[in-house]
Parts: structure tokens; sequence; C-alpha cells
């Protein structure tokens, strides 16, 4: 019998305020030392009171609004109720049966396949306490709470059970964090915590409505992660099922390290945690007047950008996609192209010059170096201004590569790491002329071949001549003054 994979992805990503949810302790908890960012509300001390984040609130509904979710008029706080250690007040405040965001959608691509995903539900709630595992000396293990988490905003981005492969997952993942980054709501660092997701996934016979029983899968930090969870889940369930074994709903952890699922729990439905309004929060009526006003200061997301990239600056799309799946990126690139700036190319050899620099040699230094483009040293009018000597002849595209990791190591300008390196392109054909006569006579063979006719001996000659310049001459004049002296003499 052949399956068909259904999967629904629950995302919680932490909102970029600059306080807690229900407090004025600093939400950038990420390098402090433990249990310092507290306080009695943080703590669950008797008798506190929260106070509503109104910036978490507005960063929810516009995260609704990017994904077409109808924004409620009337929403509410809920406690919602469970034992666990990494929650200090015995509850969680969240949002159950009145969302802010509900109903809405987004386009994922996938092998040039669209599939639209439905958006269940967008909603608030706090972020609990972290715990963190440890050894004693001994070998006894024991956990620590560290409760500087507990409160941050985390908004949980619930999806339909659209979709239909591991990689379809991956890929709504991504252009989920993308959304996120373009509105500035969140930094989407799954390695850090910052962006976390759970998946549901269940299989059913192809042509049937009936599904088996969902598992829920957590413990995945990465993009890869999940993408592997999913596989090893999917093929789990269609080899239970076809030994006769009955499925059941339960949560099972993904463990990394030996690539498999491993069940945690039976699956708590939502009874289980007795849900009830939150008693010491009033229930927020959302004007449409703010929701419009919010609205209004969304940003160009990822797709129209990359369209807009495409017909403005005649890019590929795959280019385009690349480019703006990253808001830095994508800022980047058009900061290299401002008006302002000498150009001495027309905008869409300027636009591929660009594109090529940040796509190749720049990612893959920001990669090697963990490196974020923002924090870069090298600004974008140093990155045209390299591009700018390369189109001029100034230096040779093998010197420019060596001129830009310095650049990019130390910040300093083009022209100055030319100077000092003496990196200049000779275009003088006399100064190059004597290292061609050196290669063809000491290339006899190269020479023969070129002479019978193989082509690629050329490129060869070429080659040699640049390493005898140590990449500074002029390949177009290294090519003309080989064809002469070869087909000359």
């Amino acid at each position: 019998m052949n399956f068909e994979t259904i999967i629904g992805l629950e995302v919680h990503a932490q909102l970029l305020t600059k306080s807690k949810m229900f407090c004025r302790c600093s939400a950038d908890y990420a390098s402090a030392p433990p249990n310092t960012y507290v306080c009695p509300v943080c703590l669950g001390m008797p008798g506190v009171l929260p106070v509503i984040n109104q910036k978490a609130v507005e960063y929810t509904i516009v995260t609704a609004l990017a994904l077409n979710c109808t924004i409620s008029d009337y929403t509410k706080f809920d406690r919602k109720n469970y034992p666990y250690p990494d929650l200090m007040k015995g509850y969680q405040i969240s949002q159950y049966d009145a969302p802010i965001g509900h109903h809405g959608w987004f386009i994922i691509e996938v092998n040039d396949q669209k599939r639209k995903v439905g958006i269940t539900r967008v909603h608030l709630e706090e972020d609990v306490a972290k715990l963190v595992h440890c050894t004693s000396p001994g070998g006894e293990s024991y956990s620590l709470v560290d409760v500087n988490r507990a409160g941050v905003p985390l908004m949980e981005i619930v999806g339909e059970p659209d979709l239909r492969s591991p990689e379809e997952a991956r890929q709504y993942l991504v252009k989920l964090r993308c959304i996120l980054q373009y509105l500035g709501v969140s930094t989407g660092n799954m390695e850090e915590g910052s962006f976390r997701c759970d998946a549901n996934i269940s299989i059913r016979p192809e042509d049937s409505p009936d599904s088996t029983a969902k598992v829920e899968v957590k413990n995945m930090n990465s993009f890869r992660a999940v993408y592997r969870a999913m596989e090893y889940e999917a093929k789990r369930q269609r080899k239970a099922v076809a030994e006769g074994k009955k499925l059941v709903q339960e949560t099972r952890g993904w463990v990394e390290g030996k690539g498999k699922t491993v069940s945690q729990r039976s699956k708590e439905y939502a009874h289980d945690y007795r849900y009830f309004p939150e008693p010491d929060l009033p229930p927020l009526v959302l004007s449409r007047e703010w929701v419009e006003q919010i609205g209004s200061r969304l940003p160009e997301l990822p797709e129209v950008r990359r369209n807009r990239f495409v017909a403005e600056y005649g890019l590929p799309l795959y280019d385009a996609n690349l480019l703006t799946n990253s808001r830095a990126m994508a800022d980047y690139f058009e900061a290299c192209l401002r008006p302002e700036m000498p150009y001495a190319q027309p905008l869409v050899k300027r636009a591929k010059a660009v594109g090529n620099w940040l796509l190749g040699d720049f990612s893959r230094l920001l990669n090697a170096t963990n490196t974020e483009i923002s924090d870069c040293r090298v600004r974008p009018e140093q990155l045209w201004q390299l591009l700018d000597l390369i189109q001029k002849d100034s230096i040779s595209g093998t010197s420019a590569k060596m001129v830009f990791e310095e650049m990019f190591n130390t910040g300093k300008d083009a022209a100055s790491i030319i100077a000092q390196r003496g990196l200049s392109q000779i275009s003088d054909a006399e100064q190059i002329e004597k290292d061609v006569i050196a290669v063809i006579k000491s290339n006899t063979q190269a020479v023969a071949d070129y002479k019978a006719g193989k082509a690629s001996a050329l490129q060869f000659l070429v080659g040699q001549v640049m390493r005898a310049t140590k990449g500074r001459a002029n390949p177009k004049v290294v090519n003309e003054l080989l064809k002469q002296k070869l087909e000359g003499g």
C-alpha cells in the first residue's frame, strides 16, 4: 500500500522586544549570568501582577498580517497548566481559543512546484525557564534552572497539516524564518533557541482521508535536523504499519547523534492543560484603526523583493532567490548600487557583478568565519570600488580575490592594499613580452600542441604567464601577445 506523509509544523519565535512579556526585565538574556535577569513576576511569586508588553502584541499582529491572517477584534490570554520544572508558576500565560491571528497562508516552492500552506493561528505567550543538565564528578546527573529566559515574549505560529515531505517542511521553515527576519520581529536563530520547531507527522493511504495517529517530534535545533527527523519518522511509521503494529499518539524526541526519534511520553490533549482565562489580564480589543496602522508599516517581503530584483536588475531568478533569502544580504546588495556611487557600467552589468561577488567569495568568507554580513568589515562602497577597479582593468581577477580577502580581514580599502602589495594590473605589452617569450621557450610541448590545433594549449600558456607575473598581467594582453608570437613564428 502506498502512503502519503502528512506534516504540520508548530514554530515558536522569540520576539525582539527590549523587555519581557509581562514585566520590565530585559529580554536580552543570552550572555547574562544565570538567574540575573529576574524579578518576582518572572519567578511567579505570590501577589504579583503581569502587565502586557504592547510591542510584543504589535510584532505578533504584523507577523499575522504578513502571513495573510485574519486579525481578531477580540483576543485574550489564558493559563496553560502543566507541572514541568522549567515553569516557575506551574502555569504558562498563553492564548487558547482567541488568538491574535488566524486562518492565514503563504506559498512555498519545492522543485519548481508551488504549494499553498495554511496557517491555523498566530498567538502570543511567554517563554519558560531553561534547564541546564549536568553531571557531577561522581557521575550523578542533575539539572539546574536558569530563569533568565522565563517570560521572554514568544510567538507561536501553528501551521496546517499541508506539508507532504521532509523537504517541504524544511522549505517552510526557511521561508517563515526569512519573513520574520524581514519584519525585524525575531532573529530566527535556531541554534540559539530563538526559533524553535515542533513537528506533527502521520501517514495515510493515498486517496484516503483517514490518517494514522499523530506523532509530535521535538528537540530539533536546525533545518537539517527537521529534515532528518521527518525522513526517519515517515519511514518508521510506514515500517510499523507494514508489520501490523498500531501507531499511538505520542511525543517523540529527535536524537541527533543516533539519527532517530525516541518515545518521550503520550501526547497531551488540550483538556490536559486545563486552560482557563488569565484572571490577572484584561481581554484585548484590537481596533481596526490600530491594525491598519501597523499594516501600513509592512516592509517589502522576500518574494516581492525577489521578483523586483529580477525585473529591475535583470538578475537570474536563482541569484535573486539567494540574495533575498536574507534581508541583510539583500540590503547590502542594493547598497552597492546606490545612485550616488560613480559607476562605469550599465545597471544590469553592475548588479550581476555585485551579485556574483556576494554569492561567491563574499559568502565563502562569511561562512568560513561564521560572520553575519551586518558585522562584516567591508562596506558596500568598498566592495564596489574593488569591482570598479576590476572593470577598468586596474587589477586582475586573480589579484582581486587576494585583495578582497585582505579587505575582509582588515577593513582596508582596495586601492591602499593594491598599492602596498604592488598588485596593480600590468597592461603594458612591453612589460609582459619578456615573460611571454620565456614561457614559450620553456614549454615547447604546449607550443607544439597549439600549432597542431589544440586550443586548450593556449590557456595553459596564458596560465604560465599569469603565474610568472604573479597574476598581475592583463589576461587580454597576454592572449594577444601569445597568439602573435605563436602564429607569427
